[in-house]
């Protein structure tokens, strides 16, 4: 039933995970001295890039009653949102950019385009979700209080719409961000009661989401179709189209770094008293990346590097192409688990995850300690021990013990 010691699980000792944490902060301090002109200047490239491919959406889309111009919007539209979601948004609110001290690229002044506030998005994701990534009961990322996606949830009937959920929330990801924040299933099982503080509470921030809400609405489906007069209709159905465009992709992105198989889940268990070289284990093991060339990096907002991502959250992610190749040196090195693959295949195995676990695990064939998208140091038996090969004097440790239970189920 989901980690619940990470070292054991690793196949480390105390000394090896704080080595690894030494080395993980030696990452850190090398990418900070070195930041400098060349990676402002990429981001304000970036910024200047979003922003013509956005005016050229806007201005496409006077002749959106033109199916090719309609396209054209959608497709230049829809890029725009992307990368000012993923590439700037999500960054500069991580505090990626905050070192240049530039006001308009800061997290504490950055509001991005989508409904959901990004003061209640700092709260939920940079603090809940990065501290206490896949811990279950205190990171609501996992399913985001909607989707069973393991099996140390306890499958009631609601699951089995597993997956109309999801593709209802791929279509409306920025609407399911906005309202995560207000906790709504709490206010469902009446524990907010009325006149209480966290009512109160609760009422303030509803009131945010539905201002922020409520701006969007306006500015994408009245102030730019108005512009564009007897096209209005046209080009409110662009508008509409682009953010589905961007909310798919986010979602498709999101989902393929934390639930393919190898993002593992953890327990409040080992959280108590954890380390900062533990804390580094527990992200190296909770998150997975998708391969790929710049093209994908750039156009995922260089989550493709979760791994990195969730290693250093704070640091500018045009770096983490270069810090991957040492995290890769370090998973080899400790003999620890590196988990990536393509979008379609890390995406796929988000889904199959996502179908599977629609029904109860008795209809499942793995069990909770042992499946391709749940595991625990109890997969092992208590064997959970380094070894170092007298022959090459390589260490032999986590990823060389799943590598070898794989076998054995292959020989089945």
């Amino acid at each position: 039933m989901a980690i619940s010691d990470v070292k054991e699980y690793a196949h480390l000792t105390e000394a090896d995970v704080e080595a690894l944490g030494a080395e993980f902060d030696a990452i850190r301090r090398d990418i900070e001295s070195s930041r400098g002109a060349a990676d402002a200047r990429y981001i304000r490239n970036v910024i200047r890039l979003q922003r013509g491919l956005e005016i050229a959406g806007r201005a496409a889309l006077f002749a959106s009653r033109k199916r090719p111009a309609w396209l054209a919007g959608v497709a230049l539209l829809g890029t725009a949102k992307i990368i000012e979601n993923m590439e700037i948004g999500h960054n500069v609110m991580h505090g990626q950019w905050d070192w240049m001290n530039d006001p308009e690229i800061h997290s504490s002044s950055w509001e991005w385009d989508n409904t959901g506030p990004s003061k209640h998005w700092k709260q939920t994701h940079n603090f809940l979700h990065h501290k206490y990534t896949n811990v279950l009961g205190m990171d609501d990322d996992i399913g985001y209080g909607l989707l069973r996606v393991t099996r140390d949830q306890r499958w009631k009937p609601f699951n089995i719409g597993n997956p109309v959920y999801n593709l209802f929330l791929q279509l409306f990801f920025e609407l399911g961000v906005a309202v995560q924040h207000l906790e709504l299933g709490k206010v469902a099982a009446g524990r907010f009661e009325e006149g209480s503080a966290e009512r109160a509470e609760f009422e303030r921030k509803r009131q945010e989401v539905l201002v922020k809400v409520g701006r969007q609405v306006v500015k994408d489906y009245v102030m730019f179709p108005a512009l564009t007069g007897p096209a209005w209709k046209s080009t409110m159905t662009a508008n509409l189209a682009a953010n589905m465009v961007r909310n798919v992709w986010s979602n498709a992105v999101i989902f393929c770094g934390h639930f393919p198989d190898g993002a593992e889940k953890f327990t409040k268990a080992d959280i108590d008293g954890e380390s900062k070289g533990q804390w580094y284990l527990r992200q190296m093991l909770g998150s997975a990346n998708i391969s790929g060339g710049p093209v994908i990096h750039f156009m995922t907002g260089n989550l493709s590097h979760q791994i990195e991502h969730h290693l250093f959250p704070d640091l500018p992610s045009n770096r983490y192409v270069h810090i991957a190749v040492r995290v890769r040196e370090l998973a080899d090195k400790y003999d620890l688990p590196y988990t990536t693959g393509s979008l379609p295949v890390q995406y796929f195995k988000a889904w199959r995850t996502i179908l599977k676990l629609a029904l109860p695990n008795k209809y499942l064939r793995d069990t909770v300690d042992d499946a391709p998208e749940t595991a625990s140091e109890r997969k092992f038996g208590g064997n959970a021990v380094t070894i170092i090969d007298p022959e090459t004097g390589r260490r032999r440790g986590l990823r060389s013990a799943l590598a070898a239970g794989r076998r054995r189920l292959s020989r089945r």
